[in-house]
């Protein structure tokens, strides 16, 4: 009865106050719960209000991958978390963002957020920039819960469409060729060119952006452009091309146009102070040369499943940490987890197919539960490596397994920091 009662006052109080919640607010999808005492500490939100906002960023040239021959130019499509004034009370409830987007079979879905579309960014202080990269296929808010629990804790957080690599992209199987070698050229291109834009060019955030202070988290293909940004340089071989059926004279010709480094540039961009790889594809290919792997400076973080069938672990993910050559260099794995460690929860949407929950759904491991952990690493890596906090540091785990249970006789390891005793079962940090 009480809470009966709750609610109708509730409903007489946005109706009196012209607070009312928007239909499409109403409409919208909730992936998650309410976070349970057992959430892991730094997973749970900073003290920052959060605003989003979409906008558009165009390089005037780039070569064009139809052709390998002519300049294009290339929009890309961003979604921007940042620290927020918070809304007047009358705007509140109106302002609270939902996602839009569509799964691979062009179905679409409105997910629920937290943060304040279109809030005024504050209009001091310095924040690092933070970029995260889909995979292939994937939309720019599929790590929408990461951009707007890292924006709380003090991050400018930029979601990216990598153009010709989004499910709206590939709309028929025969757009995958033409997508992937997109994929393949653009990945980090996109990475290195939104670090100039925020840098350069005017933005909603521009007063607050620490472009000196940035990193990227990339999922899958966003993971194997990042690579390639901070210095594992790409070393394709035209056998790769052949072997999976592209014609021979093309083969030939990719390893020419694809193999670079720096995103294109001719040597590492110093702002990149970390980045961190959500089961980054290309290790079972050997498609980043080996030697430049070793010469690899800037902090990584590898994160995978270790039946990732996807990316592959012990000759995919495992392989590419090994190779690389940082000194702080770490690998946190999810035992038994596939290749969805990035995404947000699978969309009702996505549940009528295989095909479509497998871009989403780990048989073993609840989602959100992934996306807990990874708020709280990726906060404890980024704070210690871009913000170059200690406090950050001491939650990086100082002992490989998680496991706090002896075996026998009612004996216990201490739990890992930040998380409550018994609750980080199934997790593995290596260091490098």
């Amino acid at each position: 009865m009480l809470k009966n009662w709750l609610r109708i006052a509730v409903l007489l109080s946005g109706v009196l106050t012209g607070n009312a919640v928007s239909e499409e607010v109403k409409n919208a999808e909730q992936l998650y719960t309410q976070q349970p005492p057992v959430t892991p500490e730094l997973a749970f939100p900073g003290s920052y209000t959060v605003g989003v906002t979409t906008i558009s960023a165009t390089d005037p040239k780039r070569l064009d991958t139809a052709n390998f021959i002519l300049n294009t130019e290339r929009q890309l499509v961003l979604e921007v978390w940042y620290p927020a004034t918070l809304p007047r009370p009358e705007d509140k409830h109106r302002a609270v963002t939902t996602y839009k987007n569509v799964t691979r079979m062009q179905n679409p879905f409105e997910l629920q957020g937290e943060a304040y579309r279109d809030a005024a960014a504050l209009s001091e202080g310095r924040f690092p920039l933070i970029l995260l990269s889909h995979g292939f296929t994937g939309y720019r808010t599929q790590m929408f819960y990461l951009g707007e629990h890292l924006a709380s804790h003090g991050y400018v957080v930029v979601g990216i469409d990598h153009t010709g690599s989004t499910n709206a992209d590939i709309q028929k199987t025969e757009d995958r060729a033409a997508g992937f070698t997109d994929t393949l050229y653009n990945r980090a291109r996109d990475q290195q060119f939104l670090l100039d834009y925020f840098a350069d060019q005017a933005s909603p955030v521009e007063a607050i952006v620490d472009t000196d202070r940035a990193a990227i988290i990339g999922h899958s293909m966003g993971g194997f452009g990042a690579l390639n940004t901070v210095g594992g340089c790409y070393d394709f071989k035209s056998e790769f091309f052949k072997d999976a059926g592209v014609p021979s004279v093309i083969a030939m010709a990719l390893p020419f146009a694809l193999n670079s480094c720096h995103g294109g540039r001719e040597q590492l961009d110093p702002r990149w102070k970390a980045v961190q790889l959500l089961a980054p594809w290309g290790g079972e290919a050997s498609v980043h040369d080996i030697a430049a792997m070793a010469k690899i400076t800037v902090p990584t973080f590898y994160l995978a499943g270790d039946q990732d069938n996807t990316s592959g672990f012990e000759n995919g993910v495992k392989r590419l940490h090994e190779r690389t050559g940082s000194e702080h260099n770490y690998l946190l794995v999810f035992e038994n987890a596939r290749h969805n460690i990035g995404p947000h929860p699978a969309p009702a949407a996505s549940f009528a197919t295989d095909f479509e929950l497998g871009h989403y759904f780990d048989p073993v491991w609840d989602t959100e539960t992934i996306n807990r952990v990874l708020e709280h690493m990726s906060l404890a890596f980024l704070d210690c490596h871009v913000k170059a906090d200690p406090a950050g540091c001491d939650y990086l785990p100082t002992r490989e397994s998680s496991e706090q249970y002896k075996g026998a006789n009612y004996q216990f390891r201490e739990a890992w920091k930040g998380f409550k005793h018994l609750w980080a079962s199934g997790l593995n940090f290596y260091k490098k």
